[in-house]
């Protein structure tokens, strides 16, 4: 009872957000999105009759050709019929070149725009969650940007190698990614760690608890599960939850008795006892006769 108990505080913790900021936010975002809309119904138009437009100009160009083939046959007509027939038709073809040269120019127009929108739309919107969100957006181009791996073994190698040199951005990017594409693989235990480690690395305790909760209860064979209950204690200890933070050194030291973290944990366990006890009261003054 006491370890199911542990584990909802560790998938229930999370960051929160004022309602009234996250509405306020919602409007914001609600509005650019409705320009970004209407753009793109534009250009969704524009391609449209572009489409349309190229299937009269093949047929011009049939008839040309069809024209142009049958000169030697029409000995029948006068040369200036044939010219006429053949003006029209380059006319014809002229007027429609020149509505595909409208067309291709405003979809490029409305491209640009639009990617302009969305790029200033975007920004805005980082800008309204603040300046952890404009970073955790560059350190997502950063990562993407880097050569990945397609082993999954190097590609969390890589997000590793990046959390040790203290790009916890970066790495956190990575991390994320690999649960996205080995959610149920044997590492993902490993991944979920090194992101709460990400965390963890910023004080941010109840978004690495989420994570620390994921490789306890979801993968209690990896690797780092001794020390996701160790970091839990931590986590709740700087959360002035001193309960739980003692909870989670019991079942560590229960469900890992012979793993190194154990070991941290009795030490730990034996502090917070010895800090407990009562100080002893002081020895009694000698009376002085």
């Amino acid at each position: 009872m006491r370890r199911l108990a542990l584990l909802s505080l560790l998938t229930l913790s999370g960051c929160f957000y004022p309602a009234n900021r996250g509405r306020a936010l919602e409007t914001k975002v609600d509005r650019l999105g409705a320009e970004n809309t209407r753009m793109a119904e534009e250009l969704k138009q524009a391609r449209e009759q572009l489409a349309a437009t190229l299937p009269r100009i093949d047929e011009k160009v049939a008839e040309v050709t069809q024209a142009l083939d049958s000169l030697d046959k029409a000995s029948r007509r006068n040369d200036a019929d044939i010219g006429i027939q053949l003006q029209k038709t380059v006319e014809d073809m002229a007027q429609l070149r020149g509505q595909v040269e409208t067309y291709v120019y405003k979809i490029s127009e409305l491209e640009t725009s639009l990617a302009r929108v969305t790029e200033e739309s975007e920004k805005r919107m980082l800008a309204l969650q603040g300046s952890a969100a404009v970073k955790e957006a560059e350190a997502k181009k950063q990562a993407e940007a880097l050569q990945r791996p397609t082993d999954k073994k190097e590609f969390l190698a890589l997000a590793q190698e990046k959390a040790k040199a203290g790009d916890a951005l970066v790495a956190r990017q990575l991390y994320t990614d690999f649960l996205k594409k080995w959610a149920k693989d044997a590492l993902a235990g490993e991944a979920h760690f090194g992101l709460g480690e990400t965390y963890f690395s910023e004080d941010k305790c109840r978004e690495a608890l989420f994570e620390y909760g994921k490789v306890i209860q979801d993968h209690a064979k990896s690797p780092s599960a001794p020390e996701a209950y160790l970091r839990s204690s931590d986590c709740f200890a700087k959360l002035k939850m001193k309960d739980e933070s003692r909870l989670a050194l019991e079942e560590l030291i229960k469900s890992y008795p012979k793993a190194e973290a154990a070991k941290k944990a009795k030490a730990k366990l034996a502090e917070l006892d010895k800090a407990k006890k009562p100080a002893p009261a002081p020895a009694p003054k000698k009376v002085s006769k």
